[in-house]
């Protein structure tokens, strides 16, 4: 397994040796399944450099290759990256029409890519509320990916946590009353199977680049039990090796949902009781 892991990232980590030591720690049986990402810092990555914001926007899409050809040769099932949120459309008209650019330009240029690399394309968001043209890009993109069957990217565009679980609550409601059900019978998957991310597994690990101790109304219901990851990395700056640092980290940590996995411990302790 872990030869295939190397396998698959042939020709690009040899040259470097920190992308090679990461990688061969990774346990491939530990892998998370859904990865999700706070794309944060273009904004700071520019100013630094005495250059406009919108140089920022352009180098981070370097950054989304990189993460998204970092998980589809990891074999991570799913990977999703906010890309804009409902309240970016409080920033300057000439920022959001240039993120906007961006996006088209990046969805034509990486069709082929995503091909390759059997990725299949969506996004989740109030979609209906973006520019014809860039819903025009994204129905292209979902049409020629929609037969691929490795990693699952989707796109948050127009996105808000809020918004999501208030959608969703909306639709049960209309559907509890046109199936006349009761609404105490309504359950957690119910919700779930309402919410913008319907099909798709709660991410096991979240990354939010830029150092930025929050998550910035970003699947607020699906990451009840994600483990967080922070680094203060640009977003502009983010590359494979900072992915597997990430990965890696999710697996030095021991999840418990809310439970408590250490048993002998539990049996001494209940043993001094007596």
């Amino acid at each position: 397994m872990q030869k295939q892991l190397l396998k698959n990232f042939a020709g690009l980590i040899e040259a470097n040796a920190k992308d090679d030591l990461l990688l061969r720690q990774l346990e491939v049986e530990r892998l998370p399944a859904h990865v999700a990402i706070i794309m944060d810092g273009n904004g700071r990555w520019a100013a630094r450099r005495n250059l406009p914001r919108v140089a920022g926007h352009r180098a981070g899409a370097e950054s989304v290759r990189a993460a998204v050809d970092t998980a589809a040769r990891l074999h991570i099932a799913y990977l999703t990256l906010y890309a804009f949120s409902t309240e970016n459309w409080k920033r300057p008209k000439l920022e959001v029409q240039a993120l906007m650019a961006l996006l088209k330009e990046f969805l034509r240029k990486e069709i082929r890519t995503l091909q390759d690399n059997n990725i299949r394309f969506q996004t989740i968001g109030r979609e209906q509320d973006l520019d014809a043209s860039v819903r025009r890009e994204i129905e292209q993109a979902r049409r020629d990916t929609e037969t691929n069957t490795g990693t699952v990217l989707s796109v948050a565009l127009n996105y808000s946590g809020r918004a999501d679980i208030l959608d969703a609550i909306k639709s049960i409601v209309t559907e509890a009353a046109h199936h006349h059900q009761d609404p105490a019978q309504i359950s957690e998957a119910d919700l779930a199977r309402h919410l913008y991310t319907r099909g798709l597994p709660d991410p096991d690990l979240l990354i939010r680049t830029s150092g930025e101790m929050r998550v910035s109304n970003f699947l607020l219901w699906q990451i009840a039990y994600s483990e967080i990851y922070v680094t203060e990395t640009l977003w502009p700056d983010f590359r494979r090796a900072d992915f597997f640092a990430a990965v890696l980290e999710f697996q030095r940590r021991e999840r418990r949902y809310g439970d408590v996995k250490t048993p002998e411990k539990n049996s001494l302790f209940v043993a001094n009781l007596k």
